[in-house]
């Protein structure tokens, strides 16, 4: 859970995860949406890949990102119960 929060935590990873939201992407295509490098584009993917918020599936040259969303599922019913 900590991973998850910590992945959260960062503006650029929140954004990513919208744009996941839409649709599964490529690396490439994540990072021509965003002014930083592509290296680091790569470091916050495989922060989200650590806390199981994406994953990943290589395809022909490129490595294809989809958003996790059992682990946002899990992370609300657990919020949930934090209400009871």
């Amino acid at each position: 859970m900590n991973s998850l929060f910590k992945a959260l935590n960062d503006e650029t990873r929140r954004q990513i995860v919208e744009l996941l939201k839409e649709r599964d992407m490529n690396a490439g295509e994540i990072a021509e949406r965003f002014n930083i490098s592509k290296p680091s584009i790569s470091h916050h993917l495989d922060i989200l890949r650590q806390a199981n918020l994406v994953t990943s599936e290589k395809k022909g040259q490129f490595v294809e990102y989809s958003l996790n969303t059992t682990i946002l599922e899990d992370l609300l019913n657990w919020i949930l119960t934090l209400k009871k």
